[in-house]
């Protein structure tokens, strides 16, 4: 099981070790380079929600941004976990210089501020930043920061002043540091895994890593570079020529919903991506049609490949395709039902659920959807075919039942459609929490995803079931 659900920002701790954030996870850890042990040292669950960077001070205190509910945290050298700042919208770049904390936001028209952690009002540096990202003081005494949204490289004083453009024309920039040469190292996000080397004279060099959706970078005192990945995680040193030696191995950041298409080939929605694909986006529920692929997102869109069918919905999730095309989802958040059909009309199938997650078809076309507050539905009656559940989310039909996984209890059951018997189909399964998710959006900005354990059926009647970063393979019985 993967340790990280994607990782983010990385940095070295005084004790030597790694410290990577893991966004989705929604803890911080500190990696041995040396042996790739994982240790947790500030696990989920806690006063920290969604740490997205994390920068040492000179007294060896972590300091954090949570980006989803919008906080600034101080972990002092003795574990202590303390609130620096609840001002900062979107918080995301972090770094020290000295004594002193700036952090920037991650969003259009954001600011960059100083923070004082032992008390006193931020300090606006500059404002109007397209997206600002990971940033670091420079050998020129200056912050370095990127703009996501244009491309570009500015720094700044510690003291404020006149933001000055250093390099333009770089993909999707999400985060800047120096080596020990005094390089400028520019991470793109994109899925070539580019980072531009810009030399003190102003030389570029391109280096291609292949990793797909770079975050960070740490460089140690040997100048090696390490890198994070927010869409397909690990950590990786990264070499001159762009080849990498693999620490933390790659994985999948969910996955969620999951969907086997007609040649048999299973498709995983993993948050960023469609896994196996190298382009960027939201995915949470997946339906295999004739020849494409349908899928929600947390940005409440319902796709068809790059096509958008409907957006502006409520935590959309499970997706089906009925018999007449009409792709089904269930729109979590309003608690129903809804249709849309070839010419992206809406209706709604049915509604008044607490928390619909998935729906399916059976083969005659009767719709079942999963409420997680613990009932199986059959839409078409209005008759719960299974009740006192703990968390069903994923469904699925497989000749004359219908399989549920049971988050709650890590299982999933089959449930008789002629009978109504249910059974354990598989039992002890290393499952996602269930749960409601944490803020899916502050201040305009997509956040943390809610829980969503898939299910699909292989034409062979193999089920796949999503776990912690991994796929799990249940065979026929």
């Amino acid at each position: 099981m993967n340790p990280f659900h994607g990782t983010n920002g990385i940095a070295f701790g005084p004790d030597g070790r790694l410290h990577v954030a893991d966004f989705l996870g929604g803890r911080i850890s500190a990696v041995d380079l040396s042996t790739a042990e994982v240790e947790v040292v500030v696990p989920a669950g806690g006063v920290v929600q969604s740490p997205d960077d994390i920068a040492f001070g000179a007294d060896g205190s972590m300091y954090i941004t949570d980006l989803v509910p919008g906080r600034v945290w101080r972990r002092d050298p003795l574990g202590e976990l303390t609130l620096v700042s609840d001002e900062v919208k979107v918080p995301n770049g972090i770094t020290c210089a000295g004594n002193r904390l700036f952090v920037n936001e991650m969003r259009p028209g954001g600011r960059l501020l100083e923070l004082f952690p032992d008390g006193g009002e931020p300090v606006v540096l500059t404002g109007d930043l397209p997206m600002a990202n990971a940033m670091q003081l420079g050998p020129d005494g200056h912050l370095h920061y990127p703009h996501m949204l244009t491309g570009e490289v500015h720094r700044i004083s510690p003291d404020g002043g006149t933001p000055e453009l250093v390099a333009d024309g770089v993909y999707m920039p999400v985060a800047v540091r120096f080596d020990r040469e005094g390089a400028l190292l520019v991470l793109s996000a994109g899925p070539e895994g580019d980072i531009t080397r810009i030399s003190p004279d102003g030389r570029r060099q391109v280096i291609t890593t292949g990793i797909f959706g770079l975050d960070n970078a740490a460089v140690d005192e040997d100048n090696h570079v390490y890198v994070s990945s927010f869409a397909s995680g690990g950590i990786a040193e990264v070499h001159p020529d762009g080849g990498i030696r693999q620490i933390v191995p790659q994985s999948l950041v969910g996955p969620y919903g999951l969907a086997v298409d007609r040649t048999g080939t299973l498709h995983a929605a993993d948050h960023y991506r469609v896994a196996g694909e190298r382009t960027l986006s939201s995915t949470h529920g997946i339906a295999a049609g004739r020849d494409e692929l349908h899928t929600t997102s947390q940005y409440g869109e319902v796709r068809t490949g790059r096509r958008v069918r409907a957006k502006g919905l409520r935590c959309p999730l499970g997706i089906a395709v009925r018999d007449d095309g009409a792709l089904v989802v269930a729109e979590t958040g309003a608690g129903r039902i809804i249709a849309i059909d070839a010419d992206d009309a809406i209706t709604v199938v049915a509604n008044g659920f607490s928390e619909p997650v998935d729906v399916t078809f059976d083969a005659h076309g009767r719709c079942y959807v999963s409420d997680e507050q613990g009932v199986v539905h059959r839409v078409d009656d209005g008759q719960p075919i299974a009740e006192g559940l703990a968390a069903p989310q994923g469904i699925a039909v497989r000749g004359d039942e219908l399989l549920v996984v049971e988050a709650g209890r890590g299982r999933v059951l089959a449930i008789g459609l002629v009978t109504g018997d249910i059974r354990t189909e598989a039992g002890d399964l290393p499952l996602s929490p269930p749960g409601t998710a944490r803020a899916l959006f502050t201040h305009g900005m997509p956040g943390c995803p809610r829980a969503f354990t898939g299910l699909a059926v292989a034409p062979d009647g193999t089920l796949h079931v999503s776990g912690r970063g991994t796929v799990l393979r249940i065979p026929h019985k």
